[in-house]
């Protein structure tokens, strides 16, 4: 009934004891409030009316004439002052949004016919279904109530708690990812010009791929070759039929490395990657996650020493009784920079781990890599070179169809097809991205002058790569092409077109014609692909190309004198575009988590500057044996920006969460410019603008604009700092806080324990700091960064 009346589009309640006129003794009729017999009626005494009121969404009340007395919106006040019951309640508000002593007052002074009926009538107000019984009795009626009641509260508790669990499980796997390797599979593919089925099929009848396949006992493929040769397309074919042949619950998780890109490039991020995939296809695996990143939170993951707890999750994800046959895809080994050496040795121990887990790993013909996995038992190793027949066979079939592919779209005629057709079967010794390569460039060649360019396409990559510097170097735009060149290969991450153009100063003007700049990159000799809007090496024989047989031409100056323009070219434009409340928040607490990025960003070409201007300083000269020192103690672009720009960059690093390396970068440009300017007063600047944002970290990191208020205000008095600022504090701050002169002697608080800390103890190498609570846990710190690492449980 409870749910009938709330369907019902209005409800009509007839009041025959409500008039709204009243017979006189002269027998005159006259009309009268009727608001007294109103408030006396008995319908508000009745039981079953109680849901009558609070479950329609439109009641109108009318008296014994018939006549309109108000709608329940009109008279919310009058019911209210009658019944007892809240206006919100009255109103429509959610009625479990009241306490449970709360609605069963609403019945208090009803009565109803039969006794049981007092607490029946309650039945839709507390939304539970529950049998009559009548005979029971009032009192037993509303135990069975009350029982319902609490079963029910547990189970919205119980609810609540897994809405709970799930919005902090999808918090746990987005800090664990990087990047989603489906979109980096898909990046590659496009890159590449997408993938050819027949180009790789070969490998699905070769005894090594299936002996792998069906041998339990053989847990390793080792995918090697040459550079170009195809292994990372191969790769992606193998993927896709595995993900076709392999059952539903059996998990494949792939990661592909790429050295040019410093967040895809090292062992912490292939345990992340292969992780995160994991843990999509199987979420209950998150559960070995949580334990530690409950405690240690998103640091966990970011932290670049955070190899042995990473080690430990993976593990215990990989001996969990539920996971069946799983996969494990790692493409480009040798493009792993950092840490390559555990990688190889985490791939190693547990080849031998589990019958159930599958590894493949492709990788270049490197030495070091050869002599770890040769240790591994239960590998199968496939050497593209001793499938040369395979190879070059695949290698053929993609010749055709990219000749093909050309053919259509400039129109080429037969011969001019087949002269096409036999220049690159001769000349492509076997190898992919030889052909890749060639085909892009004629696909900028006009049809008429294809046999003539075809000569200019000589054999073998580095003949090939040669052949595209000498293309640039002869262009009318060479000085850009190279610029170009050596900005991409020496950041730390790949860039956006927008960013680039903040550290080129030659494209300065191009930030608003991104259209002009794609063809600018395009013709860089091939070097470069673009993809949404963001520059990648097209392959990294092509970077390692560039540093080993052309550095003499792109760093003319040395890498140093790149890493020094871009420096500057970051101060410049940071100096330039960062202000105050550039994200329009006005909140001073408005916290870094409900940050919507604008559109358009105004940190958009800036964004790889405010987080790296600092490293490419440091790479400039670590020793600072050049004439440049002295501009920089002088001039000072570092001196006037942080007397100009600091608090700005400090809530910059805040809504690009990277709060945490500006406190590493802090602590490097502390000690850089100790090195070379011990009596400078830029050094005193520098520190206090170190100790500045080692003390408000935490609170810039989850409100940036608390950088204008408390920060300011809880520094000391004679903080440079805190005196260049002193106007960035609203004038509404009167009163404020004592502070002291001058910093006190404690750097840092690291805050995280429930307890009183009873031992403390530095890594050997003074990178780690452990702590001991009485809340019975072991906690690891970052002491450059003040982030925790790890919190280790267990002791009781």
């Amino acid at each position: 009934m409870f749910r009938w009346y709330q369907n019902a589009a209005k409800c009509y309640v007839f009041l025959s004891d409500v008039s709204t006129t009243k017979q006189k003794a002269d027998s005159e009729c006259s009309e009268l409030t009727w608001e007294s017999d109103f408030r006396r009626s008995r319908w508000f005494t009745r039981g079953w009316t109680l849901q009558e009121l609070l479950a329609p969404r439109a009641v109108e009340f009318y008296s014994r004439e018939g006549k309109l007395l108000g709608e329940k919106r009109s008279l919310e006040q009058q019911l209210h002052q009658i019944t007892g019951i809240a206006v919100p309640a009255l109103q429509g508000a959610p009625l479990h949004e009241f306490g449970i002593e709360e609605r069963l007052l609403w019945i208090k002074d009803r009565q109803t016919k039969r006794k049981e009926d007092k607490a029946y009538s309650l039945l839709g107000i507390f939304g539970i279904y529950m049998l009559a019984n009548y005979g029971e009795g009032e009192e037993n009626a509303f135990n069975r109530l009350q029982e319902e009641i609490h079963k029910q509260l547990n189970r919205s508790i119980h609810h609540q708690a897994l809405v709970q669990r799930e919005k902090e499980d999808l918090e746990c796997i987005k800090s664990l990812r990087i990047t989603d390797p489906n979109d980096d599979k898909r990046r590659i593919e496009d890159t590449k010009g997408g993938l050819l089925a027949d180009s790789y099929r070969w490998i699905l009848d070769n005894n090594d791929f299936r002996q792998w396949q069906h041998n339990e006992q053989s847990r390793l493929l080792w995918i090697k070759g040459d550079p170009g040769k195809g292994k990372t397309m191969l790769l992606c074919g193998i993927i896709n039929e595995l993900q076709k042949t392999k059952a539903n619950s059996d998990p494949l998780s792939y990661f592909f490395c790429q050295a040019a890109d410093s967040r895809i490039n090292s062992a912490v991020a292939v345990l992340r990657g292969l992780m995160y995939m994991l843990v999509d296809q199987q979420p209950s695996l998150i559960s070995h996650i949580r334990k530690k990143y409950d405690h240690a939170g998103k640091v966990l993951f970011e932290d670049t020493n955070a190899w042995v707890a990473l080690c430990e999750i993976f593990t215990n994800i990989l001996r969990d009784p539920s996971l069946k046959k799983t996969y494990l895809v790692i493409d480009a080994l040798d493009e792993c920079v950092t840490d390559l050496p555990k990688l190889l040795a985490f791939v190693a121990q547990h080849c031998s781990m589990s019958s159930c887990i599958k590894w493949i790993v492709t990788s270049r013909n490197w030495p070091d890599i050869e002599e770890r996995l040769d240790q591994t038992g239960h590998k199968v190793k496939l050497r593209l070179e001793l499938n040369a027949e395979s190879v070059s066979a695949a290698v053929r079939i993609f010749i055709e169809w990219k000749v093909s592919k050309l053919a259509r779209e400039k129109k080429y005629d037969k011969q001019t097809r087949d002269i096409v057709l036999e220049h690159l079967t001769s000349n492509a010794n076997d190898t992919f991205l030889w052909v890749a390569l060639v085909c892009q460039h004629l696909e900028k060649v006009p049809r008429r002058n294809v046999r003539a360019k075809l000569a200019l396409f000589p054999p073998g990559l580095d003949l090939l790569y040669e052949r595209m510097m000498q293309q640039i170097y002869n262009s009318d735009d060479a000085d850009l092409y190279k610029h170009i060149l050596a900005s991409v290969a020496i950041v730390y991450r790949p860039v956006t077109l927008k960013e680039l153009t903040s550290l080129v100063d030659m494209l300065e003007d191009m930030a608003d014609d991104l259209e002009t700049l794609r063809e600018i990159i395009s013709l860089c000799g091939s070097f470069l692909t673009i993809r949404q809007d963001t520059v990648y090496w097209v392959h990294q024989s092509a970077k390692d190309f560039l540093f080993t047989k052309a550095s003499d031409k792109i760093f003319p100056s040395g890498t140093e004198k790149t890493h020094y323009i871009i420096f500057l070219r970051s101060l410049q434009v940071l100096s330039k575009t960062l202000r105050r409340d550039i994200y329009s928040l006005r909140a001073y607490g408005y916290p870094a988590e409900k940050v919507k990025q604008p559109d358009p960003d105004p940190l958009a070409a800036s964004r790889y500057s405010c987080v790296f201007w600092v490293d490419h300083l440091c790479d400039w000269n670590p020793n600072f044996s050049t004439d440049h020192s002295a501009d920089l103690l002088c001039g000072s672009d570092i001196d006037s920006f942080l007397r100009k720009r600091y608090l700005y960059w400090l809530e910059a690093l805040s809504l690009c969460k990277s709060m945490s390396k500006g406190v590493v970068s802090m602590e490097k440009l502390k000690a850089l410019i100790q090195r070379i300017a011990f009596k400078h007063e830029l050094v005193e600047l520098v520190r206090d603008a170190h100790r500045f944002i080692m003390a408000h970290k935490w609170v810039i990191e989850n409100n940036p604009l608390q950088a204008y208020m408390s920060a300011l205000i809880f520094s000391p008095t004679q903080s440079p700092i805190r005196q260049i600022f002193e106007k960035e504090v609203p004038d509404w701050i009167i009163a404020k806080p004592y502070t002291g002169d001058k910093w006190s002697a404690c750097l840092q608080t690291l805050e995280g324990h429930s307890s009183s800390v009873n031992s403390v103890a530095f890594s050997h190498d003074s990178t780690r700091l452990a702590s001991v609570s009485n809340d019975r846990t072991v906690k690891i710190w970052d002491p450059s960064s003040g982030d925790c690492l790890q919190t280790l449980e267990g002791h009781s």
